[in-house]
């Protein structure tokens, strides 16, 4: 696993170099001015001139980007042009929140979206069944953003649940927290569980018609051990394969969620950063967030190994 581990990590490498250009290139093909956005308004053409040469922004592009890559070399990620502090910092300070949205609703989607596959496939063609694949349906089709509006009139506004925007930081209130980050993580993981619980369902149907289920059947073991011995941990394969593409949609859907509900996360951040053409910090923060997917799917890759010997890698 170890070997499969270093092999992933050396071909995320390409990938994270294409990221870091591709950010770069579409930054500067935006409109705009960042030296016109730090300085306002009233800035003279002058100042505005040092300004560009203060940031070494009246370089050549290629200039810029060789530039930029001698600071990822050095573990450098910039500093932010509107917040005064180096990219990696502004990022440490935002990351955890959406880091920690994605987590609970990561949570939810696990809790809502096995429990309804493993419910469905056991009663196969049944009105639970039937009912579980509605919910699953209804789940992919309603977008985030929409079950985020809906949930802010319904539990915020008219029942008074809930907050409808704000966030308070677990480590100053646990209870504060899990209340400012319900409603969007649930708005976030409607949408995934509903994927899930598909998978899940097809997964174990087509375990559960496996001979050696028969036999387990057969030779009078509980129900309960054979579903979560046998069925369930020969069905993991798909599913792993699903919850590694989930996270990747929580932490970008994560983007949307926060501005609805006013959290200060990456999404916020990098939104703030594309309006005001920050360059530094749109370039790092992408580059962090893609680093951090790229590790999950690298877990996926070492959970496969893990969970099926049969599984080989070139």
């Amino acid at each position: 696993m170890i070997r499969v581990a270093i092999g992933r990590l050396l071909s995320a490498l390409p990938v994270l170099l294409i990221v870091s250009l591709i950010s770069f290139g579409l930054m500067r093909l935006i409109p705009g001015d960042p030296a016109a956005a730090i300085a306002g308004i009233s800035a003279t053409p002058a100042q505005l001139a040092q300004l560009r040469v203060d940031l070494g922004l009246d370089q050549p592009l290629l200039v810029q980007l060789l530039r930029y890559y001698e600071g990822l070399v050095q573990g450098d990620l910039g500093r932010s042009l509107l917040l005064g502090k180096g990219v990696f910092a502004a990022t440490m300070e935002r990351l955890p929140v959406t880091i920690g949205l994605s987590l609970y609703a990561l949570v939810i989607t696990l809790l809502i979206g096995l429990a309804a596959g493993i419910i469905a496939a056991l009663r196969q063609n049944s009105i639970v069944d039937q009912a579980a694949m509605m919910f699953a349906m209804i789940g992919i089709s309603v977008p985030s953003f929409f079950l985020g509006l809906v949930m802010i009139i319904v539990f915020g506004v008219h029942l008074g649940w809930l907050p409808t925007g704000g966030y308070i930081p677990f480590s100053q209130d646990p209870l504060g927290w899990l209340s400012s980050s319900t409603m969007p993580a649930i708005s976030l993981a409607l949408l995934q569980a509903g994927l899930l619980a598909r998978i899940t369902r097809s997964s174990m149907l087509e375990v559960l018609r496996q001979d050696y289920i028969r036999t387990a059947r057969a030779k009078g073991l509980p129900m309960r051990q054979v579903i979560l011995k046998h069925a369930l941990a020969n069905a993991l394969i798909p599913i792993v394969t699903v919850v590694g593409i989930i996270v990747t949609l929580l932490v970008s859907g994560a983007v949307v969620t926060e501005a609805l509900f006013s959290l200060p996360g990456m999404g916020q951040l990098l939104t703030q950063a594309v309006l005001n053409r920050d360059y530094p910090m749109v370039q790092g923060g992408l580059l962090l967030v893609t680093t951090f997917l790229v590790m999950v799917n690298i877990l996926v890759d070492v959970l496969y190994a893990a969970l099926d010997p049969r599984v080989r890698y070139e």
